[in-house]
């Protein structure tokens, strides 16, 4: 069953309004929880034998990276660089898996991120309870 339009058109609504509203760590957490969604799901359209249902996830994952990569400002904080090499590689490793619609490559890097997130997710937590 899928949603009427009149419902997908609150989902957006929504969604709109609250990246709108979201403070920069809240919208760092909401794009590495999108990433680790695309990998999820190219890892599931891989395993299920559907290579061509992982190519658009796989290529939003690597726009995900691109766009954390350039908002980084890597001279404010000591661990930029490095920061900014992990997501360089995730992204040529993604790139990797999408040509070669390899499971194993997008399960490695889905590792990687959901790992990322959470400490972001938890960064995030702790900047909210300092400020409150």
């Amino acid at each position: 069953m899928y949603p009427s339009k009149t419902a997908a058109a609150g989902r957006e609504t929504y969604l709109a309004a609250s990246v709108q509203t979201a403070s920069p760590a809240q919208l760092l957490v909401m794009l590495c929880e999108r990433l680790v969604l695309d990998l999820q799901r190219a890892s599931a359209a891989l395993r299920s034998g559907q290579p061509s249902q992982a190519h658009e996830p796989l290529l939003h994952a690597q726009e995900i990276l691109l766009e954390l990569n350039a908002s980084l400002d890597k001279d404010v904080w000591e661990g930029g660089p490095g920061l900014a090499s992990l997501y360089d590689y995730l992204h040529g490793e993604l790139v990797r898996a999408n040509i070669a619609k390899d499971q194993r490559i997008t399960d490695f890097c889905l590792d990687i991120v959901v790992v990322l997130r959470d400490t972001w997710r938890e960064a995030a937590l702790g900047l909210l309870s300092v400020s409150a």
